[in-house]
Formats: structure tokens, C-alpha cells, sequence
């Protein structure tokens, strides 16, 4: 059954919709032998489906993985400064996967992912939010805690959750966003006095899994996948506002 052409490159593990729109628009598909459209169906069944001159395949079975990537790696398959990879980390792993988002080359943390196009595609537009223990110099104050607050507010409609996890001279505080795109937190605890000294993202959604050791993976149980679609359904987000 023909389908568009963003979708079908999803369900083969290339990208998430939103980037295989991207590829369109650049020229990169062809559709049997011809450069395909933006909006251009095609059926897997029938149709010849080529990206950069490379024949898709489209998997029987989804893969699902949760990683605890290590500082120092970049989230993309290859990277033309020679940094690490994450996926030199997925060991066994033969399906073609991508990362859900990305976390930055010095942040470390839990990172889902997928051969599952759609599926990643749900997740980013759900907005899921996203906790980080971040590692700050000194302590904050409490007129600085209240301008961080004010910060946040401006960025997204949920207040910033965040507590105090590890006391010291140099604390560990947790931290939940919802619009973690843009690096203004630590632009934020930098005009404060308190530049970051680590951060690592410790929950993505409700998934969380504190025995996952820095480096490794494991595949995510179907009840974890269902409970994170779940979450990024509007439905959801509604009633936990509602809720709060």
C-alpha cells in the first residue's frame, strides 16, 4: 500500500520524519529512478526506494535500546573531527538505528535508540521532559534560586522542577525540563556565579534506570515503550498539568 515518502524512510531506521523531510527536499530519494517529491507516495511493496543511491530496506521487527552514553561522544554515526561515536558502543546490533534527539559531545546520560522512525518521531514532538543532575561551582542562593526559576518560565509553560541531590561545596542539583534544546541553563547558572561542571541526563520521560553502567546498553522492555508513547500523546501532557 503506497505510503509517503517521510514515513516509509522512517520505518526503514533511516531518521525520524522530520529529517527524512529534510533528505527529500534535498534530492537524496529517488523513487525508481526518479528524484522524488515532498509529499510523494511510494509503495515498498512495488516501488523502488533509493536513498543516495542506496536500496532502503525495511525491517520486520523494530529494535528499542536505552544507552548511558559516556561523556566525549557525539551522537551521530560518523564525525569528520574523528570524535567517538555512540554507536561504537552498540556492540551486536545489525539493524540500521539512530538516536532519539541527541545530548551534547560533553554530556553524558541515558539516550534512547531506535530503528523506529516513527516512534522517535513521537517522542521528540511529544515534548517528554527531561530530567539532569547538573554539577555546579558553589551553592545557590536562595534570591538565585528564585531568578533561575524566573528563567524557566520564560522558556516553557511547566515551572522548572529542581531540588538539591548532593550536598558539598560544589553541589549536585536535579533538574527537570521540558524544552532542553537550547543550552540556557548553563548560560543561566554562568551569569549567576555558578558555571557547570558536569551534567548528565538521569530520566527521559518516566524512564529512568540508575543500574545501567556509563557505556552500556540494554534493549528497552515493550512496557517501557508503550509508557513513553504514552506520555508523548497531547492526552497525556494535558493531564499531568492538570494534575500538577
Amino acid at each position: 500500500m503506497p505510503e509517503r515518502l517521510q514515513k516509509l524512510l522512517a520505518r526503514a531506521g533511516i531518521a525520524s520524519r522530520r529529517t527524512a523531510e529534510d533528505l527529500i527536499r534535498a534530492g537524496a530519494v529517488r523513487v525508481n529512478g526518479r528524484v522524488a517529491r515532498l509529499g510523494e507516495k511510494a509503495d515498498p511493496e512495488r516501488d523502488r526506494i533509493e536513498l543516495e543511491g542506496r536500496l532502503l530496506r525495511f525491517p520486520q521487527r523494530h529494535v528499542y535500546f536505552l544507552l548511558n552514553k559516556p561523556r566525549n561522544t557525539v551522537c551521530t554515526a560518523s564525525d569528520p573531527r574523528g570524535r567517538p561515536t555512540v554507536f561504537h558502543l552498540l556492540k551486536g546490533v545489525r539493524q540500521r538505528v539512530f538516536t532519539v534527539g541527541r545530548l551534547p559531545y560533553e554530556v553524558e546520560g541515558l539516550l534512547v535508540v531506535t530503528s523506529d522512525g516513527a516512534f522517535a518521531d513521537r517522542l521528540l514532538r511529544g515534548r517528554l521532559p527531561q530530567t539532569y543532575h547538573v554539577k555546579i561551582k558553589g551553592s545557590l542562593s536562595e534570591s538565585e534560586a528564585a531568578a533561575l526559576e524566573k528563567a524557566a518560565a520564560r522558556r516553557q509553560e511547566e515551572p522548572l522542577g529542581w531540588r538539591k541531590v548532593k550536598p558539598g561545596a560544589n553541589p549536585w542539583y536535579e533538574v527537570t525540563e521540558v524544552e532542553p534544546r537550547e543550552d540556557w541553563l548553563r548560560t543561566a547558572f554562568f551569569r549567576l556565579g555558578h558555571p557547570v561542571e558536569k551534567v548528565k541526563r538521569v530520566a527521559f520521560g518516566s524512564l529512568r534506570d540508575p543500574a545501567l553502567g556509563l557505556g552500556r546498553f540494554r534493549e528497552l522492555k515493550a512496557a517501557e515503550v508503550e509508557r513513553l508513547l504514552y506520555e508523548a500523546a497531547p492526552a497525556a501532557r494535558l493531564r499531568q498539568r492538570r494534575a500538577g
